[in-house]
């Protein structure tokens, strides 16, 4: 099975594999996790990604958001880091390409936020 690919991007929407999403999202290598919440709403703790941390993917891909809102908490980042994830933090728009790009060496994940 291919990893999931974003086919397009835009401010509260996310297409995937031709499925359209209106909510945050979590991609893993073999599915997607639809309506993705945090515990803090901008801030991402590590309770935040339970299915990430299951999954053990190489590299993590963080969408902030379109402008940047959502902070990577202290605690996450230790966390990764223990778990030997590797951590890439942008706004949503460059997650999307990003993601895409690492998506082919089938261990990458992303989780991302849709809107501000």
């Amino acid at each position: 099975m291919n990893p999931p690919h974003i086919d397009s991007y835009r401010f509260g929407s996310i297409t995937i594999d031709g499925e359209t999403y209106t909510k945050d999202v979590i991609i893993l290598p073999d599915r997607v996790i639809a309506g993705w919440w945090r515990q803090e709403g901008h801030s991402l703790q590590p309770s935040d990604l339970e299915e990430v941390l299951a999954a053990a993917p190489a590299v993590l891909i963080v969408g902030q958001g379109t402008f940047g809102r959502m902070r990577v908490s202290e605690q996450t980042l230790m966390v990764l880091e223990q778990a030997g994830i590797e951590l890439i933090a942008l706004p949503s728009k460059d997650a999307c390409k990003k993601y895409n790009q690492l998506r082919e060496r089938g261990n990458a994940a992303a989780a991302l936020h849709l809107t501000c």
